[in-house]
């Protein structure tokens, strides 16, 4: 049975691999993101989360973002304040078509509202219709498109509220 946990210290050159493993997909990731700096950054925060299977290998990972430049778009809906922003999705490439990234995704809804966040954000690189898509069936809503880091992204929102969870 998969487990959904916090990422530990020990868990990091394993993640870091499977970020590897996605380089220069529809994401657009490369050789300088994410990194070890990044996983560093999300552990530090207890802010990343890993999906391992029986035999205790990393399957899945999922960040909740700090990021002032995404956090500050005027594209969300200030209504939904506060929000948090999730990123690093990734499922590794054997186990993806199984509704994995769904559960991370509802994991991490749960943990927000914890946090009591109302809503939930996330860039998507341009072109990622699949990410798109597969956002839109748990609810998620384009709400613009901005350029950062040099990348045009769609911008995507949901919120947290009990009535409006897929």
């Amino acid at each position: 049975m998969n487990k959904i946990l916090t990422a530990s210290y020990e868990d990091k050159q394993e993640i870091l691999e499977l970020y590897r493993t996605m380089l220069y997909g529809p994401a657009d990731w490369n050789e300088y993101y994410p990194n070890e700096d990044t996983i560093e950054f999300d552990l530090s925060r207890n802010a990343l989360y890993v999906m391992k299977n029986d035999e205790g290998q990393i399957i899945s990972a999922i960040s909740i973002d700090e990021d002032e430049a995404v956090d500050s778009l005027d594209c969300w809906d200030r209504a939904l304040f506060p929000g948090a922003e999730i990123s690093r999705l990734c499922v590794r490439k054997d186990m993806q078509h199984q509704g994995i990234a769904k559960q991370m995704m509802r994991y991490v809804f749960e943990v927000l509202k914890k946090q009591c966040k109302k809503s939930v954000h996330i860039l998507v690189k341009t072109g990622h219709t699949a990410a798109i898509s597969s956002y839109g069936a748990i609810g998620f809503k384009t709400v613009g498109n901005c350029r950062l880091f040099d990348k045009d992204f769609v911008c995507m929102e949901k919120s947290l509220d009990d009535n409006d969870n897929k």
